[in-house]
């Protein structure tokens, strides 16, 4: 059987080293980053059963890089690492889709079985993906790059393939304008959110026409796609 991947992120060099060595030594094969982009760039190519990832990082925190991910579809299990132990942050780790937390100094061992711990819980092994999404008679597929409502294809510049792939994979979630910010344009995004308002109406005039809404304004929140009939209007 292969052996797990774990990803370590943290930005002081001794901490990387030290939990490779631990956690190979236990069988895992490991990779490291140092930052939250390349933490999110190594998750996105390595899609590993676990990251140890460690909150305060240099460019962006652990919280948001979880949020990121988990906005992104990833379910791979996320034991955060950090210095600050109150009771306030252990809630916010467990709140933005993280599966644990343990706070610095620790013991090898006991993060070694937190590690283990969650990796039983989601499973070895990530379920794959859906190569292709439904909301409603919206059908969008992945491995093709196509969309349609009702049976009709729908031309889509790649944005807008990945907002509505991104809208799909939350169906039934409200999402802020910063956390599709954060998915569909990334970090180095400078613009202004105001661009999420402008593809959900490309959008809409795309999808509309074909059938009832899908894409629902939740004021002062963000957007949220539901079909007709899932949950309040």
């Amino acid at each position: 059987m292969a052996a797990e991947k774990i990803l370590v992120v943290d930005d002081e060099p001794n901490i990387r080293d030290v939990l490779t060595t631990v956690l190979e030594f236990h069988g895992f094969e490991v990779a490291t980053a140092a930052t939250g982009a390349e933490a999110v760039a190594r998750a996105e190519a390595d899609r590993p059963a676990l990251i140890v990832l460690d909150v305060m990082l240099p460019d962006v925190d652990g919280l948001t890089v979880c949020r990121d991910l988990r906005a992104r579809g990833h379910r791979f299990g996320i034991v955060f690492l950090t210095a600050r132990d109150s009771r306030s942050d252990l809630v916010s780790g467990l709140t933005y889709g993280g599966d644990d937390y343990i706070a610095k100094p620790f013991e090898l061992d006991e993060l070694l079985a937190r590690v283990r711990a969650v990796l039983r819980r989601v499973g070895a092994q990530a379920e794959p993906e859906p190569a292709v999404l439904r909301v409603g008679d919206v059908e969008l597929d992945e491995d093709t790059c196509q969309v349609s409502r009702n049976g009709v294809p729908l031309r889509l510049s790649p944005t807008e393939f990945k907002l509505l792939r991104h809208l799909m994979a939350n169906a039934g979630r409200v999402l802020s304008r910063a956390q599709i910010l954060d998915a569909v344009w990334d970090y180095d995004y400078n613009g202004m959110s105001n661009v999420v308002d402008t593809y959900v109406g490309y959008l809409r005039r795309k999808l509309d026409p074909l059938g009832p809404p899908l894409i629902h304004t939740q004021r002062g929140f963000g957007y949220i796609m539901r079909a007709e009939g899932h949950g309040p209007g």
